[in-house]
């Protein structure tokens, strides 16, 4: 009928030029609305999103705590999602499922000619210094690519947050058999856990929240986990006979517990900051000094890092099931994100389905 052969094309014209929206608009708000499809670009792709991780960046952003950030702006790096369409992406077919690297590199600056695309010094990283994937269609670089190995899209979703653990641990050099002290039981922190694991060594977890340490052990098998209310020293010294943890990571994001973690070293230890807070660290130079500490930033991942994480998924050394406590469609976030700042929810991973 003529009426409804209008309306099909009606349908189908709006659906090819707008997509939905979940702008972040400023610290506790957030609203949906719609804006133009995404056109594909040289050296571009597009990929149709199908699933967003939460993480701390986004809560933060919500809470306005979130350095290197400014309002408005459309959160989501944790992406998984289908290939729509691409240009100069070799190997890659349109309709499969893919992630990406979500650190947009310059290419040309003094970290990305030294192979440290994660620190460049022109770096934007997607919904934080660009809007990101609380999008129905997200356009990115083609070589941010990432193929998805036969592995769901909720996996896919938390390659990202585990490929920071597996950078920190990488960045950290760790050995087999030594300690390991993660300080901070959230997404992240668990990453880090999984990979100090997987480098063989015996790992300590640390948190104020009993629930989350229970999760460290029953959940990622972890044999030591520190409650930071007790006597954290009398704690380490008798979980490593004295000799303290070679090792240090904070995945808090606390300056409180920052700079706590420079009393945990061992002597010759190496202090690993992978969260990150707005003020200024405060240490001892002479406590610092006499151990001949090493302390070190570890910032985003690189692709390496991406690939490790992938083949720990595959092989099965590492369930991202595991980590996923809460999930919304996409109506549901702007009522329920609020929540996921509280820790009496329980929350480890939230998923949102876009499906």
């Amino acid at each position: 009928m003529p009426g409804g052969y209008f309306f099909i094309i009606l349908v189908r014209y709006n659906y090819e030029r707008f997509m939905k929206i979940l702008t972040c608009t400023t610290p506790g708000r957030f609203d949906y609305g719609e804006t133009d499809m995404p056109v594909l670009t040289a050296d571009h792709a597009i990929i149709r999103i199908k699933r967003i991780g939460i993480c701390g960046t986004d809560l933060h952003a919500f809470e306005g705590t979130q350095p290197y950030f400014s309002y408005p702006r459309i959160l989501g790096h944790e992406l998984a999602g289908e290939l729509v369409s691409f240009d100069n992406a070799p190997g890659f077919a349109v309709g499969e499922p893919v992630t990406f690297i979500p650190y947009f590199n310059c290419g040309s600056c003094i970290a990305c000619r030294n192979g440290k695309p994660n620190c460049c010094t022109n770096i934007k990283v997607c919904g934080v210094h660009a809007d990101g994937g609380m999008v129905e269609y997200l356009s990115v670089p083609s070589a941010a690519l990432v193929h998805g190995e036969g592995l769901s899209m909720d996996a896919l979703a938390l390659v990202e947050p585990l490929a920071i653990g597996a950078h920190g641990v990488r960045r950290a050099g760790v050995v087999p058999g030594e300690f390991v002290l993660v300080i901070g039981a959230g997404p992240i922190g668990l990453g880090i856990m999984e990979f100090a694991r997987i480098a063989g060594a015996q790992v300590i977890a640390m948190d104020i929240n009993e629930a989350r340490l229970d999760f460290c052990k029953q959940k990622l098998k972890v044999a030591h986990t520190v409650n930071a209310k007790t006597d954290v020293m009398a704690a380490l010294k008798q979980i490593t006979g004295d000799d303290m943890p070679t090792v240090v990571i904070d995945a808090t994001g606390s300056q409180q517990a920052i700079n706590n973690g420079f009393m945990y070293m061992a002597h010759g230890a190496r202090y690993v900051l992978v969260g990150l807070q707005k003020g200024e660290i405060s240490v001892s130079h002479p406590e610092f000094h006499k151990r001949e500490a090493t302390l070190m930033s570890s910032r985003n991942a690189t692709r390496a890092d991406f690939e490790h994480v992938v083949r720990c998924m595959k092989s099965g050394e590492v369930d991202p099931t595991t980590y996923i406590t809460h999930r919304v469609s996409f109506g549901q976030v702007k009522e329920e994100f609020a929540g996921w700042l509280d820790p009496v929810n329980g929350v480890i991973k939230a998923i949102v389905n876009m499906e």
